[in-house]
């Protein structure tokens, strides 16, 4: 199989790059720089000459904030690219695999109590959703046979994001954190939502088409995750301090309740992804040790991988 990987330089586009090449995978990686999804002719032409059997798309428009007043832009990146793509891909004969994002569901406190499942209403409450929402139906649209696989709460190995910024934090000899614990989601490891995508291109198309969710088991708040990277990373997890919304002053609205459901993968021979504790203990086990002084923040770039920081610092 050929593999092409588009938005391979983001958080979760290497993962996946990096997962196919251990496998001895052939891959063709494109970053930005290489392939404009805005442009039609440009991605015809891309996926033509690449020939891949799977198409794995994890480039997107990831500044939430910034899309509340560049929407128009936004939805060039994550609506209207992946249906060129998809178009591209029905033309080449390729799978898609289109990555999307828990923000298309409203995430309102009177959703509470249940996970969103696969076939959930979408009813997004913000620019990015909106325009992520409009990238799954273009999508599905241009090409039934693509898989959707939405994913939250993401973070990698690399600095930046809520894990890391956390774990910098904690390092800080006394310095504490004040997080949201009115937010309920689902922490995600980026290496394992690449697994997945990896595992969802290599089963059959008719066993592997339509809306998947990929987050880690169990739910939680950013105030009772942020108190768990401490005491992985051996720093006292009382040094970060509950506190509401309402302290944050963002420009989207982010959602209150982030739980997908993960029924869909029966279907496909493969189980619900692991607890997201067991993945962060994973994930936090090469972190520097206390005192080390490294670490670093990183902001969002438009276009890459990173997290939501629901932080306001102490």
């Amino acid at each position: 199989m050929r593999w092409m990987v588009i938005g391979a330089t983001g958080t979760l586009g290497a993962e996946v790059a990096a997962r196919l090449a251990a496998h001895g995978a052939d891959t063709v990686r494109t970053g930005r720089a290489d392939l404009d999804l805005t442009d039609p002719a440009a991605v015809a032409a891309a996926v033509a000459a690449t020939g891949p059997d799977v198409v794995v798309n994890c480039a997107a428009w990831t500044a939430v904030d910034l899309a509340e007043t560049e929407e128009a832009t936004a939805l060039e990146v994550n609506g209207t690219g992946p249906g060129h793509l998809a178009r591209a891909c029905a033309t080449t004969g390729s799978r898609l695999l289109h990555v999307s994002t828990d923000y298309v569901f409203g995430g309102t406190p009177a959703d509470t109590g249940r996970p969103y499942a696969e076939d959930a209403a979408p009813d997004p409450r913000t620019a990015y959703g909106r325009t992520k929402l409009a990238g799954e139906r273009a999508v599905l649209a241009a090409l039934p046979d693509a898989a959707v696989v939405r994913t939250s709460w993401l973070y990698g190995r690399s600095a930046g994001g809520f894990v890391h910024t956390m774990a910098r934090i904690a390092r800080e000899p006394g310095r504490t954190a004040d997080v949201v614990d009115d937010q309920h989601g689902q922490p995600t490891w980026a290496p394992d939502v690449a697994a997945r995508l990896v595992a969802l291109g290599t089963l059959p198309a008719d066993r592997a088409r339509g809306v998947f969710h990929a987050t880690g088991a169990g739910r939680t708040t950013w105030y009772r995750l942020a108190r768990e990277v401490f005491r992985l990373t051996g720093h006292d997890p009382g040094r970060v301090r509950a506190t509401d919304s309402s302290r944050l002053d963002r420009a989207a609205l982010r959602p209150a309740w982030s739980v997908l459901g993960h029924d869909r993968w029966a279907g496909t021979g493969l189980g619900p992804m692991r607890h997201w504790r067991e993945a962060l203990t994973e994930a936090l086990a090469g972190a520097p040790t206390p005192g080390d002084g490294h670490g670093r923040r990183q902001g969002h770039r438009r276009g890459q991988g990173g997290g939501r920081g629901k932080v306001v610092e102490g």
